[in-house]
């Protein structure tokens, strides 16, 4: 098959000089992030362009396209971390980033340097202006990571759709297999108003004869008529366990993502490693098991490195961003028992009434709203007038770095920072915490 195809030429493995319009060090990265983070633009021909004048990277290795609503990066981190433990090479590409770009390539379990980006986007941005387009930030980096991954020659890439799937840059691949974590509202400005517009858009991600796993929960019946391709459906089958604030156990294994939703991500990643299996992938679900245990995801109910090891831990960071995420994070709340102090932050776009209603009905002690420096952030105002519908009326306001005080402080209180991975990003960066 085309993933078993020769290794790649010398002068798509081996990095261009620096271009002489980016003489400085890490100018390639600085001309990415000049691009902005929120671009969008529907079409592949910018995407096929870039790859085509790149002579085909993505053509040297198989795929895997992860899309969906919520749970993309941790079902991605639980297949990065099975594959890699059963003796794979495994690339991966996923977004946002909460401190760096970098953070969005993966090759055999570490990010790769900023060096390394930085060759790769110069490589990328030297065919945009041969070919004379314009790629948005989420463009560019997709490219990079595919030369990335041709690079270091990996067994299987998993490359996690940005938004929806119909006329994402990840879309122009062609998978192996496709995984559909969820479909939840989010995006509907871009994507639709209804379930079955979602799903449909991001169901173009699957491709006709091959596998698409399904996560738990997701009807094939329902989704069949609004698929445009015929792939064949695979179902996840649930999975149980005992869930605690910071870890869960299941199967007999202690699996450190914590929450109940992260056991359908689980199952989802589960059922996408045994359908490769099917496929003829030598896998030993022994150490698939062992690489699913050792799975790690900052943001993602995580504690960050703040306090010495050993004190009980009162501060989790987690990354949900709308209504979906924020109920998920709400019902782990209720089942642990656990009321904290939430420091909140939400993008203007989002749900932000729903959002907090689903987070109040976990009773939590207190709430302070969170003001940002970026023109996509929510208002103090806006956060506040959620808040106070769902039923907490006196929501002060905190700057980041007032937050970070507060955090680094001793207290028996548990605080819960959330509502956005941007805001996340942005405290990390005030604290001085690295990844």
């Amino acid at each position: 098959m085309y993933w078993h195809c020769a290794a790649p030429s010398t002068a798509l493995s081996t990095p261009p000089e620096p271009l002489d319009s980016l003489p400085r060090p890490l100018a390639a990265i600085e001309a990415l992030e000049r691009r902005g983070h929120w671009g969008i633009k529907k079409g592949l021909d910018n995407i096929r362009a870039l790859l085509g004048g790149l002579r085909g990277p993505e053509r040297a290795f198989p795929a895997v396209l992860i899309a969906g609503t919520n749970g993309k990066g941790s079902t991605g981190a639980f297949m990065a971390h099975g594959l890699r433990a059963a003796g794979r090479r495994v690339g991966w590409t996923t977004s946002p980033h909460l401190l760096c770009p970098a953070e969005r390539i993966w090759i055999d379990g570490r990010r790769i340097c900023d060096d390394r980006l930085d060759s790769l986007l110069s490589r990328v941005l030297q065919v945009e202006s041969a070919a004379g387009v314009t790629a948005t930030y989420f463009e560019l980096i997709v490219v990079a990571a595919m030369l990335a991954f041709c690079d270091f020659k990996v067994d299987v890439a998993l490359v996690e759709v940005g938004m929806g799937g119909r006329w994402d840059a990840t879309n122009a691949l062609d998978p192996i297999l496709t995984v559909l974590t969820n479909v939840a509202m989010d995006h509907m400005e871009h994507l639709g108003n209804t379930p079955e517009a979602i799903a449909a858009e991001k169901l173009c991600t699957a491709r006709d004869g091959r596998p698409l796993v399904l996560g738990p929960g997701l009807d094939p019946a329902w989704l069949a008529p609004l698929c445009a391709s015929k792939p064949k459906m695979v179902a996840s089958k649930e999975l149980g366990g005992d869930v605690f604030w910071e870890s869960s156990a299941v199967c007999g294994h202690r699996i450190k993502l914590a929450g109940r939703h992260q056991l359908k991500n689980l199952a989802t990643a589960l059922a996408a490693i045994e359908t490769m299996r099917g496929m003829g992938w030598a896998l030993d679900m022994d150490r698939v098991w062992e690489g699913f245990s050792s799975a790690e995801w900052p943001g993602r109910l995580w504690r960050p490195p703040i306090l010495p090891q050993g004190l009980p831990p009162n501060v989790v960071l987690d990354g949900a961003h709308n209504l979906a995420g924020a109920e998920a994070l709400a019902a782990h709340l209720v089942e642990c028992g656990v009321r904290p102090h939430i420091f909140f932050a939400a993008m203007g776009d989002k749900d932000m009434a729903g959002m907090a209603r689903a987070l109040a009905s976990a009773a939590p002690l207190g709430v302070t709203v969170v003001k940002g420096d970026d023109a996509r952030w929510a208002t103090p105002g806006a956060m506040q007038e959620a808040w106070a519908a769902a039923g907490h009326a006196e929501t002060p306001v905190a700057t980041i770095g007032e937050l970070a005080l507060k955090l680094r402080g001793e207290s028996s209180d548990k605080y819960l920072v959330t509502g956005s991975l941007y805001f996340l990003g942005r405290l990390l960066k005030e604290m001085d915490i690295s990844l």
